[in-house]
């Protein structure tokens, strides 16, 4: 996984994943793993799929050619709400885009560490993981 500064000022957390390098053949695959490992924690909130793709097709938006898909996945850690400002890195998102030959998955760096950890164990867990 790699961290970089996406824009030159967001941090991202980036995991290219080569479609040999997972049992998952599909992005919704992908996509319920990492769902599942949302749900099984009692700390986290599902809130909703985001279909990336087909909202940028709907307005008739520019995709890169080789995108196959792109979905994100958003839900909320949220154990605490010390400042009302925290609400404008809020809720959480992985998004993951499908292209012929891997997925690229990619998460904004959270305020809170422990969550940086979870999304990061939840990403390299679909490395050869059924």
């Amino acid at each position: 996984m790699k961290n970089k500064l996406l824009a030159d000022k967001y941090p991202i957390h980036v995991l290219e994943l080569e479609k040999t390098e997972t049992p998952h053949a599909h992005l919704d695959e992908l996509l319920r793993a990492l769902e599942a490992k949302a749900e099984a924690d009692p700390g986290v909130a599902m809130i909703a799929i985001f279909d990336h793709f087909a909202h940028t097709t709907v307005q008739g938006g520019e995709i890169r050619p080789d995108i196959l898909a792109a979905k994100n996945l958003i839900f909320c850690f949220g154990p605490k709400l010390p400042d009302p400002a925290m609400m404008a890195v809020r809720p959480r998102s992985i998004g993951i885009a499908e292209l012929p030959d891997r997925f690229v998955i990619s998460f904004l760096e959270a305020p809170m560490p422990e969550a940086n950890r979870k999304m990061t164990e939840w990403v390299l867990g679909l490395r050869g993981a059924a």
